[in-house]
């Protein structure tokens, strides 16, 4: 894929990672010229090798903190960038509980000197990483973005709710700035061509790459934290989106920002796919979908675990005109042909 000198520039900070990498694919697709900042400190330089192998081209790649004014304000001046994808944090919780000044200097002061290099070199879209972290345990389901935001059970998710409230005030204050926090829900998956995916670094965090590698044999159960929650099979149930329909919930971002004739604007939507999962049924279907079985035990609950929480995506469908079009099965089939990949890769080395 080619790209023109007329397409928007859009910097995608955090666009080695998981989700910022897809998104990235996207955006090439969608005619957008994205610029990756990343210092490679929760991702690996073999993400850009997959970009390459999937849109035919290198897209242009700066290593660097996003914390580092220096570093970001070269960026700016070199670039005649047009928006901001800002994917790049800190994101495990359990080291956010134990090291909360590391995770408000990195996720917060990154999102300041953005917001102040948008500013001083008139960028003027900026589309915001949020979490569905920020309703906690909700009283009611689905959660629709009225939702009241409930206190923060890390300071990783506090950080999400104090970056949505930085970018509102801002725009508040009739800074030029559009933007659009997007709340995610559980992203998976991988890229179809299993060329980038999910890339944890040591133990997975999360319950799909923890199964892939369980299926894979590199490690010897998957244990389910608790199964006598107030759901239909006793496990937490969460709202799983395919990360290529999440990437292109950032474009459709882009395109409404850029539609919208106003100075300054600020706007909240959930990306999910409204069906809350339990994590016994996400087991279920992989195998189904892979013939391939997991070995998992039922474990004590895990605190700090809400019991259940989805979204309601009639917003994202009449701001954005955007919807998932993935199933939970193409979702987890990507992720165990990606998974495969890798451990083939690792395998060969």
């Amino acid at each position: 894929m080619t790209s023109s000198a007329h397409s928007p520039k859009i910097l995608v900070t955090g666009g080695a990672g998981f989700i910022g990498s897809h998104t990235v694919v996207s955006l090439v697709e969608a005619g957008f010229e994205p610029v990756i900042v990343d210092d490679l400190s929760n991702s690996l330089s073999s993400a850009l090798d997959g970009l390459r192998a999937i849109l035919g081209r290198d897209v242009a790649f700066y290593q660097a903190d996003c914390n580092d004014r220096e570093a970001m304000k070269a960026i700016f001046e070199q670039e005649q960038l047009t928006g901001v994808i800002h994917f790049a944090a800190y994101k495990a919780v359990g080291e956010s509980v134990a090291e909360p000044l590391k995770y408000y200097n990195n996720n917060l002061g990154s999102l300041l000197l953005l917001l102040d290099l948008m500013k001083e070199y008139k960028v003027r879209t900026l589309v915001f990483s949020s979490s569905c972290t920020v309703y906690g345990q909700p009283e009611h389901l689905p959660v629709t973005e009225e939702t009241p935001r409930l206190p923060a059970q890390s300071p990783y998710g506090n950080t999400k709710a104090i970056g949505e409230d930085i970018i509102r005030d801002a725009v508040r204050a009739q800074w030029p700035v559009k933007a659009l926090a997007l709340r995610y829900f559980n992203p998976i998956g991988a890229h179809p061509s299993a060329e980038i995916g999910e890339l944890p670094l040591g133990v997975p965090a999360n319950l799909v790459p923890f199964i892939t590698q369980t299926a894979a044999g590199m490690r010897p159960s998957l244990t389910v934290y608790g199964d006598d929650y107030n759901t239909p099979d006793g496990t937490c149930v969460r709202d799983y989106i395919h990360v290529m329909d999440l990437a292109d919930a950032h474009v459709q971002a882009l395109r409404q920002l850029n539609e919208t004739n106003a100075d300054a604007c600020y706007d909240v939507i959930n990306i999910g796919t409204g069906r809350g999962e339990t994590v016994l049924n996400v087991i279920k279907t992989f195998e189904e979908a892979t013939g391939v079985s997991v070995n998992y035990t039922i474990g004590p609950r895990r605190p700090g675990d809400v019991e259940q929480v989805y979204a309601d995506v009639s917003k994202s469908a009449r701001v954005l005109n955007w919807k998932t079009t993935h199933s939970l099965a193409e979702a987890l089939r990507d992720a165990w042909r990606w998974q495969q990949k890798i451990g083939a890769k690792v395998a060969s080395e």
